[in-house]
């Protein structure tokens, strides 16, 4: 039997599969060939999905800690009594603090609509309680709200148009590692590509040109080849005049950075900036991909906000195959409201940020943060300031529940797991936001032990607190129903995968000076905010690794083999400067904390760079990771995180007496 399903997890492609079941097992897994994006194939993590689904470490039963927070000791225990436990316990919580002390924090492990992020599994049952809102600040929030200060909306072009464009830029992007169903697109065009990128990644080996600036200094480099374009002229004024508000102040702000200013800020030489600038000046279409990880640091948001004027100065908004992508999740037109109804809270409610999670657990008082349920997540693995996340976790008067598959390093500090079922195992709808297709993940076998999805989780849930609103036991196929008000759910069934239509962008005029952005307090004219870590020392990037999709496989044998031991890339300079060789032993520290590793010497870090992989699990990798060292601090737009705004000192480490 074959049985349509979706990947869940957080990429771009949200990749259709097919799951091949054989006397009510899955026994093969292969990406849908009918799938325009997928072509039938899936990614070098995901080709070993089915081994995460058929692994002996899979949590198959509700457990209770029995030893210290942290130990990872518990007992098999009944869901009867699981339910109950939680039950009394978030009924004293909510006697006593109020249901805000209550927190769900959703990680990205998943992004359906059904069971995952998206559409915050479990929301309807914590509206009920009155429990504080979740605000997924983790990932690309900074970037979107940028895009639609100057687009009114994070929707940009499709992606697909990529193969009508003549120049491409891959700015910050690095689709090979992350998301490689989108260099189809580029590869499906004859266009002149460009990778600029802090490192020379597996994407920029197979570009034509690469340029190397600066972690943060996207913003900068952005105006400076506007700054070339006007200088010969090659700005499209008829676009400017017809379909954009602040030109002529705007190009005042173009003018301050010179090419030779921003060689100086960036890194980068003065004759590469002008360069690529004249190829813009002369190549229409031109499109740009940017993704997540360029907008991580302290002028993140503006980075993507004056990114995407760059189309407008040049007209690439206007033609196919030109403007920029940055993520689809602006043209889904899917009821949200109705989904996670937020009409159920009896009142308004505080909302918590997710990369603010130690703050949180450690200083918010008004009240205090009670419970903690973890969904999808794993923030000792994936937050920033690692070890203050820690310590919050381990307040013993912190009830912590968290729904898991694995025995994460969060897992460690729960109260109680409870079991939670695989894609295969439960009804879900992905949507894309690397192209512009709906996914429809059908169940294809039982969960094994007595694993329970998310949504059946919480419906026992609500029914062993005595709720009655009947909102809250909607099966899973109603609140698929009610999430695709509007769209062809039997068709999406059958096929597996439905296009969405590309609305207008941007929308209305493009906003160089953005009305929005001054009401919020920030700079109305789109610009460059520069890094902000006050640290020295060099600038830590830590991106997506080949082998791990955040901490998402962080466990499995075979890619941890191939992953190998934790390393940190530096330049030839750099590593001759500080005494350290090829293979030797290091620690990375800052004044937030430390973590060590091994070298590895190369020029595909620029000079001043250090690079190393995310996606560790902490107690396979001596106790920590790279998020010891990054700071919980926000980007300027938006409350995102700044993961690659991080200075740390690296010394070889003395060998043990």
């Amino acid at each position: 039997m074959k049985v349509l399903g979706a990947c869940p997890l957080d990429c771009p492609d949200a990749c259709s599969w097919v799951v091949t079941v054989e006397d009510g097992k899955a026994v093969g897994l292969r990406g849908n060939k009918e799938h325009p994006v997928t072509r039938g194939a899936l990614c070098v993590k995901v080709n070993r999905y089915l081994e995460q689904l058929h692994s002996t470490e899979r949590i198959q039963y509700p457990l209770r800690r029995v030893g210290p927070k942290g130990s990872g000791q518990f007992e098999r225990i009944s869901w009867d009594e699981a339910l109950g436990e939680i039950a009394t316990r978030l009924t004293g919580i909510i006697d006593e603090y109020g249901g805000e002390a209550i927190w769900p924090f959703h990680g990205t492990g998943s992004l359906g609509y059904i069971q995952g992020l998206e559409g915050f599994s479990g929301r309807r049952f914590f509206n009920a309680l009155g429990a504080s809102l979740h605000d997924p600040t983790i990932c690309s929030i900074a970037g979107s709200t940028g895009l639609k200060y100057t687009l009114g909306t994070s929707g940009g072009m499709d992606p697909e148009d990529l193969a009508k464009s003549k120049l491409i830029l891959l700015w910050g992007t690095n689709p090979l590692t992350s998301g490689h169903h989108g260099w189809k697109f580029v590869q499906d065009s004859d266009a002149y590509t460009v990778a600029i990128d802090p490192v020379r990644s597996r994407t920029a080996e197979r570009c034509d040109e690469h340029l190397a600036p600066l972690p943060g200094t996207d913003a900068a480099l952005a105006l400076g080849l506007m700054h070339v374009v006007l200088s010969l002229g090659a700005e499209d004024t008829a676009y400017l005049a017809e379909h954009t508000e602040g030109w002529p102040e705007f190009r005042g702000r173009i003018e301050e950075f010179t090419p030779e200013r921003v060689a100086g800020i960036t890194g980068l030489p003065v004759e590469r900036i002008v360069a690529l600038g004249e190829r813009i000046a002369r190549t229409r279409p031109t499109a740009i991909r940017a993704s997540q990880g360029m907008q991580r640091h302290a002028g993140g948001g503006m980075a993507l906000r004056t990114l995407a004027c760059l189309p407008g100065v040049t007209g690439d908004w206007a033609i196919p195959g030109g403007g920029l992508h940055y993520s689809t999740s602006g043209h889904f037109q899917l009821n949200l409201p109705e989904l996670v109804r937020f009409d159920l809270l009896p009142h308004p409610v505080r909302t918590l940020s997710m990369t603010r999670l130690a703050e949180a657990l450690l200083e918010t008082d008004d009240p205090p943060v009670k419970a903690l349920f973890v969904i999808a997540a794993n923030p000792v693995g994936s937050n920033p300031q690692q070890a203050r996340v820690i310590e919050g976790l381990r307040r013993e008067d912190l009830f912590t529940v968290v729904l898991e598959h694995f025995p994460t390093d969060t897992v460690d500090y729960a109260d109680i797991v409870l079991p939670a079922t695989m894609q295969p195992e439960h009804l879900d709808v992905i949507a894309a936001y690397g192209n512009m297709y709906l996914v429809w993940n059908e169940p294809a076998v039982p969960p094994p032990g007595e694993c329970l999805s998310t949504t059946e989780t919480f419906r026992r849930l609500a029914e062993r607190m005595g709720l009655t609103e009947p909102a809250l036991f909607d099966s899973d196929e109603d609140l698929a129903r009610q999430l695709l008000k509007g769209y062809d759910v039997e068709r999406l069934r059958a096929d597996g995968f439905l296009k969405v239509p590309v609305k207008s962008v941007p929308v209305g005029k493009l906003q160089f000076i953005s009305r929005r952005a001054a009401q919020a307090g920030h700079d109305p004219l789109a610009g460059y905010n520069p890094p902000a870590d006050p640290g020295d020392g060099l600038v830590l990037i830590s991106a997506a690794s080949h082998y791990f999709l955040n901490t998402t496989f962080g466990s499995n044998p075979e890619l941890r083999r191939r992953a190998g031991d934790p390393r940190v890339t530096l330049h030839p300079d750099d590593a001759a400067a500080r005494g350290i060789g090829e293979g030797d032993p290091i620690t990375v520290s800052n004044e937030r904390g430390s973590f060590t590793a091994v070298a590895e010497i190369s020029d595909v870090v620029r000079p001043g760079v250090a690079a190393t992989p995310k996606g560790r699990w902490a107690k396979l990798s001596g106790g920590a990771t790279v998020n010891a060292t990054i700071a919980e601090r926000d980007s300027d737009l938006g409350g995102g995180a700044v993961f690659h705004d991080n200075r740390v000192r690296i010394t070889r480490t003395p060998a043990a007496n």
